[in-house]
């Protein structure tokens, strides 16, 4: 095995958990050599009968070393990036410079960067006075803040700033978690894993439905399942929401359970604008929504009258 091999892996992924190629590129290596012996991939390495010398990171000596044969560099978990520009660097000078490669031993999954945000979300916790001091209660306005701008983006259709603002959503969660002492993180991800198997049991088990009407009406029952028997219609449902969506989450939980039209009744200030909850509901449509798009209307129409009423 001529050349240099650039053996990189991923930090998120438990040391020795390497890919069966990049086992078979080591094991066929002239020389294997690391920058320190405190490489975390080193034991496993050496366990698995593999001979590793650890070198200083020099750029000419490793491509001198690897002139002479096949050398495999396990790359610190930064990637030693320095490292490569440097041996480039000496490339471009020779007549007849070897072969480079960078080989990826260990790839993330999907959702590996949640162990960088979690352990930065400790160190936080830890060392920044302002985040040792909050709590459950001085959070909570932050989180509905972060709520809402999400809201804003998608009906901006504003793409890239969505995904800024779902990050600040989940940075929210993991600070709750990180504030709390009775859980952890890893136990509100596998709460709400257990409860997505629980709810589609047409995906994870044996049910069978036929459009999205019947896997509504399944998640329902195994909802209602899970509250129980004596719990109200109402189990779960955040008072403290704004009062039009409150209205209609609290409608629709009434007319499922098959409450009385009577009881839809209304007096007083709010009486008009709970009957036009109802009605809204019964078109299909969200209170909430149309009102929030008639507020952006009248914001858009008085900006407009501002940037021509001084012309």
């Amino acid at each position: 095995m001529p050349g240099l091999i650039f053996l990189a892996s991923s930090p998120r992924v438990a040391p020795g958990q390497l890919t069966w190629p990049a086992w078979d590129t080591l094991r066929s290596a002239g020389r294997v050599l690391t920058g320190s012996e405190d490489h975390p991939q080193l034991p496993y390495v050496r366990a698995a009968g593999i001979e590793v010398s650890v070198a200083a990171p020099d750029a000419r000596a490793l491509v001198h070393a690897a002139v002479s044969g096949g050398v495999v560099w396990i790359a610190a978990e930064d990637g030693d990036e320095t490292l490569m520009r440097e041996v480039g660097a000496v490339l471009v000078g020779m007549e007849d410079p070897v072969e480079v490669e960078v080989q990826h031993g260990a790839y993330d999954l999907p959702g590996a960067r949640m162990l960088d945000l979690v352990t930065v979300m400790e160190i936080l916790r830890r060392e920044c006075p302002w985040d040792r001091e909050q709590t459950h209660a001085s959070l909570g306005p932050y989180l509905l803040e972060e709520a809402y701008e999400v809201i804003d983006t998608i009906e901006n259709g504003d793409l890239e700033a969505l995904r800024e603002e779902l990050g600040d959503v989940l940075m929210q969660v993991v600070f709750h978690a990180e504030v709390a002492e009775d859980f952890t993180f890893d136990d509100v991800a596998e709460g709400i894993v257990d409860k997505l198997l629980r709810r589609h049991p047409h995906v994870f088990g044996e049910v069978t439905v036929a459009d999205a009407d019947e896997v509504n009406a399944n998640w329902d029952k195994i909802k209602s399942a899970e509250r129980g028997d004596d719990a109200s219609i109402f189990h779960g449902v955040p008072m403290g929401q704004p009062a039009l969506s409150l209205a209609a989450k609290l409608q629709r939980r009434a007319a499922k359970a098959g409450a009385p039209e009577g009881l839809f009744a209304d007096e007083g200030v709010g009486a008009e604008l709970f009957a036009l909850v109802a009605r809204l509901r019964d078109e299909g449509r969200d209170p909430e929504a149309d009102l929030r798009a008639a507020a952006r209307r009248f914001h858009d129409r008085v900006r407009a009258w501002e940037d021509t009423a001084g012309e």
